[in-house]
């Protein structure tokens, strides 16, 4: 067949296939039912839309603060300020990358938190759901688990240091401290922990240094840095004493 014929018959199937979906189209538009999705700003004119529209910014506002309460309140503060003090102290850079530490952090924080998580769900949500409990009560059903594991965690000194700033009376109870003044002690709490813990992670890398230093010195080669042939004694100890599974095991054992 000569070629600038069958170029015409494709061109005219190409043309007729156009048409026909142009041409059903909007038929099957109408058939499915698509939804449409308007956006428009108008007057208010009765106080039930002024509400509505502020339940809306409050939800986007807190939607906007989510991972702001999931670092404040639970325990992947501390989990991935360790696992950044091991990257720094093997002296690897970027390895692992950031998005392993923060995934790895996650999951390890979902972990943790999974018998308080399981106790929101139980309490708070599934009531609500089922609409056996007003919007308050399931909110402060949600927060007293969150507290119950912030104060378990929490330290008397820093727990002190803030109450004694933010509140009047001195509290009698845990019931008696706002939970406004219980997350930066929480916070201040976790970032001690964290930055002990790193410290002892540390030592035994800054050892290796010490002595890789100590010998290089002594042989006389002071221009080549210590540190690119220290870093392979660090990953192969850190290798030979399963040095993942250590952290990772302390890091769990240390909110029971």
């Amino acid at each position: 067949m000569n070629p600038r014929k069958l170029n015409r018959r494709l061109l005219r199937v190409s043309a007729a296939l156009l048409a026909f979906t142009a041409i059903l189209a909007p038929l099957a538009v109408q058939a499915v039912g698509l939804p449409t999705v308007t956006f428009g700003i108008e007057d208010a004119d009765s106080p039930q839309k002024v509400s509505s529209a502020l339940q809306i910014l409050f939800l986007l506002t807190i939607l906007s603060v989510a991972p702001s309460i999931l670092l404040m309140t639970t325990c992947f503060t501390r989990i991935v300020i360790v696992l950044g003090f091991i990257r720094q102290a093997l002296g690897t850079q970027n390895m692992p990358p950031t998005q392993i530490i923060i995934g790895l952090s996650l999951f390890l924080s979902f972990f943790i938190m999974s018998p308080t998580l399981n106790e929101i769900n139980d309490k708070a949500l599934q009531p609500y759901m089922k609409e056996t409990i007003s919007q308050q009560q399931a909110i402060d059903n949600a927060i007293e688990p969150m507290r119950k594991f912030m104060f378990s965690q929490v330290k008397e000194e820093e727990l002190a240091l803030l109450a004694e700033i933010t509140l009047d009376n001195k509290p009698l109870d845990e019931a008696g401290i706002p939970t406004m003044t219980l997350i930066p002690a929480f916070m201040l709490s976790e970032l001690k922990r964290a930055f002990t813990m790193g410290f002892m992670i540390y030592i035994p890398f800054l050892v290796i240094d010490m002595i890789i230093a100590s010998i290089l010195m002594s042989m006389g080669m002071m221009m080549l840095p210590p540190v690119i042939i220290s870093m392979p004694f660090k990953l192969l100890l850190f290798v030979l004493v399963d040095g993942w599974g250590l952290v990772v095991g302390s890091l769990i054992k240390s909110f029971n």
